[in-house]
């Protein structure tokens, strides 16, 4: 069986193709490389299916960019081989290494952007989450085996026109969660 990652999001409504949040939306000079889940900060995010802990860090520092928050993102291993990407957390709760189960607690939603810093000089997607008071959510990226090393990825985004190979479109399967 597999889980909404975020029982507490606003909606179980993924954005559409092009609009913010969604995947491989165009912002300028990067690409989108998963789906933002909007909810309010500290929400529950539980694993969508079983699967081993393979790797938690920091994913987002104001030291890269300053209208960004300290959040972080862990990666599991299912049993078909794919990696599910959760990020922007402000909580990871499981370690490294560990077997969790579909459903279980793994982190908490955390708040990516600092409204403070978010000026007109910041992109237009910023200023528009701002605007919609869109500052916490869940980043969920899905890839077939391991994501690549992240030489040309920031924040959920690639600049790499093409992108990495093995990164899936992680509607369709959210969307089977959804029903």
């Amino acid at each position: 069986m597999r889980f909404w990652p975020v029982p507490e999001s606003y909606s179980k409504r993924l954005p559409a193709s092009g609009d913010a949040g969604s995947f491989w939306e165009d912002r300028g000079d990067r690409r989108h490389c998963g789906i933002d889940i909007y909810a309010p900060r500290k929400s529950a995010v539980l694993a969508v299916d079983a699967g081993r802990v393979v790797q938690a860090g920091v994913f987002t520092s104001p030291r890269d960019v300053p209208y960004w928050n300290v959040t972080y993102y862990l990666l599991i291993r299912h049993g078909d081989g794919k990696v599910s990407k959760y990020a922007e957390l402000e909580e990871v709760l499981v370690e490294e290494g560990v077997k969790v189960q579909g459903g279980a607690l793994i982190g908490r939603v955390g708040s990516v952007l600092n409204p403070e810093k978010i000026t007109t000089n910041s992109p237009g997607y910023v200023q528009l989450l701002k605007k919609n008071g869109h500052s916490s959510m869940l980043h969920f990226e899905l890839y077939e085996g391991m994501p690549p090393a992240p030489h040309d990825y920031l924040g959920g985004n690639t600049f790499n026109a093409a992108g990495p190979s093995n990164l899936l479109d992680p509607k369709p399967f959210l969307e089977r969660i959804r029903g």
